[in-house]
């Protein structure tokens, strides 16, 4: 049934909530048949010569305004061209800005559609705005706030998701579910330190990540053990050898300390008082346990290198392979389970330092667990300001530029290695592109002296 020119369910008036993700830019929509649909309280959109309305997106709109009742809230995505669209449009949309029940605009930046790479925004009336907003509008820029999924695809985290809302929360006076989720991030923090000692894997199996890293330093020790010991002081490996032996022991210094913070953290927890003083000198304290997890995490993976640096040094300078001490299979399989704990130890110690940050971003933007302006992401903006701009509902044009934020956790090493897999996957792809154009050339009729040539080329070009 196609309801832009049918209400079967008569929702006018009717509806408490309202939720939709309408199809973006419909065109032709016969004007005439809906001209007097009860579901345009603002009229028409705009009609051409044909008299059609050329874009639907505010024919939407105005249904899912249209089917609020008094106390009716909405909210849906549409296409971010609707919120600065000019015109006829721009009419409709001045109306509802003047009705006040323009709640909330969400700017989503592209990439969140699976099939369409289109930026977006949310928009949210509620018709049971109380007197002190509804000359107001809030106004977010979450284009900066996003997870990347794969190489073409975005989404949010749940704690960005829940980021985005406690701003709403505070719009809306809610100060204790924002103190409440700064608290949980605390706990979880806690709770993601003590997993770095003790836990559980996906399928419920008990894990020790940090002390099983350092139980397969060990075992990969023990493999190469026999073998150094026939070296002389002043082979090749002596270096890589100095270093690894110096940071072993570092590490499990460091270990022991940081088992030791979380759990003196852990205790205190428990007398937490959820105020926001109470939680901002929280969040403080625990933001050296995000700095050691972070310093733990470059140690073990500088002494996974070493470990492989000194593998590599006996086998093509020292002559391991040749060796009967080097038992190949034994260092290859403790090497291999080094680098296993060494993953798990570091995506739990990550987790740790995420769920600081959380509770940072919040707190440095929001000191006070009041709602303020922060440049490039919110702004309450009066109804002044948006008619000054001539109605437009996009949040970019309010909030500013963010300043530009540096990923700390940002891994040049393994950004070259996705960079080059990339590479690998678009050249074997031009390969076969290059070998179906080809043939169909050949099959085309073409000589294949006289397609050879220009195959090459474009190989060379792909």
């Amino acid at each position: 049934m196609n309801t832009i020119y049918e209400d079967p369910h008569e929702l006018v008036g009717q509806a408490d909530f309202v939720m939709a993700n309408p199809p973006f830019n419909v065109d032709e929509i016969d004007a005439d048949t809906v001209k007097t649909d009860p579901r345009l309280p603002f009229g028409l959109p705009g009609v051409n010569k044909k008299r059609k309305v050329s874009n639907g997106n505010y024919i939407w709109i105005s249904y899912f305004y249209s089917y609020l009742n008094e106390q009716g809230r909405a909210g849906f995505v549409m296409s971010s061209q609707a919120s600065s669209a000019g015109r006829d449009e721009a009419k409709v949309r001045r109306k509802l800005v003047e009705s006040g029940d323009v709640d909330i605009m969400i700017a989503i930046r592209s990439n969140f559609f699976y099939t369409r790479t289109v930026p977006c925004e949310l928009w949210f009336f509620n018709r049971r705005k109380s007197d002190s907003q509804r000359d107001q509008v809030l106004m977010i820029d979450a284009r900066n706030i996003y997870r990347k999924v794969t190489r073409k695809i975005y989404d949010f985290s749940p704690e960005q998701e829940a980021n985005i809302l406690a701003i709403v929360w505070l719009y809306r006076g809610h100060t204790e579910k924002y103190l409440k989720l700064v608290a949980d991030y605390g706990r979880r923090c806690l709770d993601e330190g003590q997993g770095c000692f003790t836990g559980l894997d996906d399928n419920g199996e008990t894990i020790d990540p940090l002390p099983d890293f350092l139980a397969s330093l060990d075992s990969l020790r023990d493999a190469l053990t026999p073998f150094l010991k026939t070296l002389t002081q002043d082979g090749p490996h002596v270096d890589t050898l100095k270093k690894l032996n110096d940071a072993v022991p570092a590490l499990t210094a460091d270990v022991d300390a940081f088992q030791k913070a979380i759990a003196e953290q852990q205790y205190i927890w428990k007398n937490q008082k959820i105020s926001n003083t109470a939680l901002k000198q929280a969040v403080d304290r625990l933001e050296p346990l995000a700095q050691s997890s972070r310093d733990i995490s470059k140690q073990t993976d500088r002494i996974y290198k070493l470990a492989g640096r000194l593998i590599e040094t006996c086998e093509s300078q020292c002559s391991a392979r040749d060796h009967d001490a080097w038992i190949n299979r034994d260092v290859t399989k403790t090497h291999k389970a080094a680098d296993q704990a060494r993953e798990l130890a570091v995506a739990q110690l990550k987790q740790v330092r995420y769920f600081s940050r959380q509770a940072q971003w919040l707190i440095e933007r929001f000191p006070d667990a009041q709602l303020r302006d922060v440049e490039g992401l919110v702004k309450l903006v009066s109804r002044a300001e948006i008619k000054a701009n001539d109605w437009s509902l996009t949040p970019g044009r309010y909030v500013g530029v963010a300043p530009e934020e540096v990923d700390e956790d940002f891994d040049f090493e393994k950004a070259i290695r996705s960079i080059h897999v990339e590479l690998e996957t678009l050249n074997a792809e031009a390969v076969k592109l290059a070998t179906k154009i080809k043939a169909n050339f050949e099959g085309l009729g073409m000589g294949a002296s006289a397609s050879s040539g220009g195959n090459s080329d474009l190989s060379n070009q792909l």
